[in-house]
């Protein structure tokens, strides 16, 4: 049996299947297969799309449909920033922040487009190696303001059922 694992997101637009990055950012893939483990991102949204840029997602109040703080939700801790330098192209996966290196939690986003002025300030932690195309539908779903004055905030629910983490083997 494989040790590699990765994680398939079962999502309303389809399923994404994603590698980590387990040798650059060791202590985020693991922040992140617990949460997983534990089922935290069910039921939570993909509630923050900025068009050709990134998909986001992993608040825990995205759970309930138009809560006032959703962009804030966390685990209750943070975790250390892991830069490295895999670049954010289409597909990465990276750890959402505020403006302390040190403040991501459990939310995360995944780039629709080459974002590399985000490369060494965020931390990459996997890709897409499955699911472009939901990627994309995601990506183009209508957005209208949102908190923060940004056009940002989907039109119609993206729903993130569930984060599993499996062998990368049985797939």
């Amino acid at each position: 049996m494989s040790t590699e694992t990765v994680a398939v997101f079962e999502t309303t637009q389809g399923t994404l299947v994603a590698e980590f990055y387990s040798d650059v950012a060791p202590a985020t893939v693991e922040n992140f297969k617990k949460l997983a483990s534990e089922g935290f991102y069910d039921g939570t949204a993909f509630h923050r799309i900025v068009k050709g840029f990134m998909i986001q997602g992993g608040d825990p109040l995205s759970k309930t449909d138009n809560h006032p703080a959703v962009g804030t939700g966390g685990p209750g801790y943070k975790i250390k920033a892991e830069f490295n330098k895999k670049p954010h192209v289409r597909g990465v996966l990276s750890m959402a922040r505020s403006s302390h290196p040190d403040s991501a939690g459990s939310q995360f986003f995944i780039c629709l487009d080459a974002a590399s002025f985000l490369d060494g300030q965020y931390t990459a932690f996997g890709k897409l190696i499955k699911g472009e195309d939901v990627l994309v539908k995601i990506g183009n779903t209508p957005t209208s303001m949102g908190g923060g004055g940004e056009k940002s905030k989907p039109n119609e629910r993206q729903q993130i059922n569930s984060i599993k983490i499996v062998d990368r083997a049985s797939l």
